[in-house]
């Protein structure tokens, strides 16, 4: 597969459970053109309810189908087949590669649901040491998921969203936010405690300020 430098964005489907198909479809459409499209392994079984065709299939390839493999063959779609035996889950090595290609901007779908540990994982990827500079969503229907790292970070919803902001390597420190029903300012989200679940945005242009440790902030359209 040739090299893609310089690409802005990529989208990872892995091999998790997606819900709301159509919804994900349309989003997806605004992101696709231009971008780099990868089947994390299983996860090139969701292409067809996305409506994409990937660029690479990428991991030990044990879960793709004959049909859904002559399927790729006759598209051209370039596969790279790692050992199974490896220290790397596919989805690690899809996002390793989407990084190494250039890609800025990540889109994962189907991170979630299905093995409770898989997910746990999947969701921690995000703070890999290697994709420290990507930035990297979780899709799952109308929900979003992102790391916010300090100073912090705009927040895109619209006023009656849900934001929920969970410390994740530990205490986040220093915790200021704009917009939002319940502010904080200047505080300490404790790691362990729900404290920052189910906040509300009430303008747009909210706003996250850290000063240090990670957020991991999930906005739901509407109450959620």
């Amino acid at each position: 597969m040739p090299e893609r430098r310089g690409m802005q964005h990529a989208i990872v489907l892995a091999n998790g459970e997606i819900q709301d198909a159509d919804e994900l479809r349309e989003r997806l459409a605004g992101v696709s053109s231009g971008a780099l499209v990868l089947a994390a392994n299983g996860g090139s079984r969701h292409v067809q309810a996305l409506g994409l065709t990937p660029d690479l299939v990428i991991g030990d390839l044990d879960s793709i189908s004959p049909a859904l493999r002559e399927q790729f063959e006759a598209q051209g779609v370039a596969m790279r087949q790692a050992p199974v035996r490896k220290d790397e889950t596919d989805l690690e090595l899809a996002l390793l590669h989407a990084a190494a290609q250039g890609a800025e901007q990540i889109v994962v779908v189907g991170a979630l649901g299905g093995r409770l540990d898989m997910t746990l994982a999947n969701i921690l990827l995000m703070t890999h040491p290697a994709l420290g500079d990507t930035h990297i969503e979780l899709w799952t229907g109308s929900q979003t998921a992102w790391l916010i790292r300090p100073p912090g970070a705009d927040v895109h919803g619209q006023p009656g969203d849900t934001l929920s902001l969970v410390p994740l390597a530990g205490d986040a420190i220093g915790v200021t936010t704009h917009g939002l029903e319940y502010p904080l300012a200047d505080d300490v989200l404790v790691f362990g405690p729900a404290r920052g679940v189910s906040n509300v945005i009430t303008e747009p242009g909210a706003r996250v300020e850290l000063r240090e440790g990670l957020l991991l902030a999930i906005h739901t359209t509407g109450r959620a």
